[in-house]
């Protein structure tokens, strides 16, 4: 359906901010009109904006103020006087705590109503040319929205003399125990509690953020859905690892579906997770995954979609959109490990590709003769850059897709993008705010057919889109 009259009013009508005086802590009552892109509650306060993490649209809460900006307040739920017929009971305590599962609270069906108008916010922000008569579709979602992860990524630490793995509290650095997890495929947290135990009972040195001391700063764990193979990847802040042999010997006797032992070494004071040295400790470097009958390997740094099962959606929906021919050429930008671009070599006559990571470049090479692909072909590299040096040497491309990060499409690849125009172009967007800013540039030279969001991440306010474009002829 398209962008109605009263999703346009929502954003050309939207009420003035008004200089209010109010103190931190101080409660009001607010009526929730909406969520926003983050998913949280939005309210007026004497006609001054107010998010509130929590609070649902339709419901009437006693709002504590906890920061005061120019431009709007941030609050808290103190109490909820009218609930939303769409709340539900979250599954996970851990809800409203750390990230992952800001809309538990909400039923499943009003979810991906919402990812589907986070679409409709970011477009009304950014104005790209015709968005007013954007085809969006419905949110593509799950029969069953929960267990979906295929990756842990915990940080770890020790509290109390007890070692702890989880997520941090919003806003902070303050660590959340998670024990359970409703929205992880269940082995993932099953090794990730075997590991902290094998840690805790063998006393293994942990990283401790206030010194820069210690050597355990976080444990990855992977599962591949489609073979059931899983890989421990442990960051540290050193090579040396003591008591390593005897890790081993307790992984292998409680952990039978662990084939794969890493580690990663990052010895920074840095919020970045990844260092760039990793090594092999035990078993394979790489994990086999299968989708839409293709196997993929996985090694530890390599991309890969945290939703299985949505995954294979989102590329039948990106081959829908291209709708190519057996004589056609694809340039899969962002390519990754090659999952989209091998999904489609079957309907192309050639598909080349880049990512920057080297390693998931050899993957994606690997990854092709695994499954006797021979049209697909990766290299490393911006897109921006190989692209030109792949037409310089003659070779042309009829359709491109791109799946950029949360940062969206790099300036030079737009520009590359606008000066070649391929015939058919789909775009993958996992954030509706960088697509709609890319949009402003890329509708000069292209007309938006559809955007069909897919819910890659039930429970959160994550929102993935495919994008189809038609050429405008000039």
């Amino acid at each position: 359906m398209k962008l109605t009259q009263k999703h346009r009013q929502t954003n050309t009508n939207r009420r003035p901010q008004a200089d209010v005086q109010v103190e931190i802590g101080q409660r009001f009552p607010l009526t929730i009109k909406r969520l926003g892109i983050n998913g949280e509650g939005i309210g007026y306060f004497k006609r001054k904006l107010v998010f509130i993490p929590g609070a649902l649209p339709g419901e009437v809460v006693v709002a504590t103020v906890t920061k005061i900006k120019p431009r709007f307040l941030e609050a808290t739920v103190h109490r909820i006087k009218k609930h939303s017929p769409n709340r539900v009971e979250p599954r996970d305590s851990y809800a409203g705590t750390v990230g992952g599962f800001e809309l538990e609270h909400l039923a499943y069906p009003m979810q991906l109503a919402y990812k589907r108008d986070v679409v409709v916010q970011s477009l009304e922000k950014y104005k790209p040319k015709g968005y007013r008569n954007f085809v969006l579709k419905p949110t593509i979602g799950m029969n069953h929205p929960y267990e979906y992860r295929n990756k842990a990524q915990f940080q770890v630490r020790k509290v109390n003399g007890r070692i702890e793995a989880g997520l941090y509290k919003a806003g902070s650095h303050d660590l959340v125990d998670l024990e359970t997890c409703s929205v992880q495929m269940p082995e993932t947290m099953t090794v990730m509690r075997s590991v902290v135990a094998i840690l805790q009972d063998l006393d293994i040195s942990i990283y401790d953020e206030a010194t820069n001391t210690g050597l355990v700063k976080t444990v990855v764990v992977r599962v591949a859905a489609g073979t059931g193979e899983v890989q421990i990847v442990f960051i540290t802040t050193q090579d040396d690892f003591p008591k390593m042999g005897e890790i081993l010997n307790r992984l292998a006797a409680d952990c039978p579906s662990v084939v794969s032992i890493m580690q990663n070494i990052n010895a920074d004071q840095t919020s970045l997770v990844w260092g760039e040295k990793t090594q092999l400790l035990a078993g394979k470097p790489q994990i086999r995954e299968v989708l839409n009958d293709l196997q993929f390997n996985l090694s530890a740094r390599a991309f890969l979609q945290l939703n299985p099962f949505q995954t294979v959606k989102l590329y039948d929906e990106a081959l829908k959109a291209l709708e190519l021919g057996q004589n056609e050429n694809v340039v899969d930008a962002y390519a990754g490990v090659g999952t989209i671009g091998l999904s489609i070599a079957h309907a192309a006559k050639e598909v080349r590709g880049m990512d920057i990571i080297d390693d998931a470049v050899v993957d994606a090479n690997e990854n092709a003769r695994l499954n006797g692909i021979h049209n697909a072909h990766y290299e490393t590299g911006k897109a921006e850059d190989v692209i030109p040096k792949w037409l310089d040497a003659g070779f042309t491309f009829d359709a491109l897709i791109v799946d950029p990060p949360r940062t969206g499409l790099d300036d030079g690849l737009i520009n590359t993008i606008l000066t070649h125009t391929p015939k058919k172009f789909v775009y993958i967007s996992c954030n509706p705010s960088t697509l709609a800013r890319d949009l402003v540039k890329l509708t000069d030279k292209y007309h938006v057919d559809y955007i069909q969001s897919v819910d890659m991440m039930p429970q959160t306010a994550r929102c993935e889109a495919v994008v189809k474009f038609t050429k405008i002829d000039v």
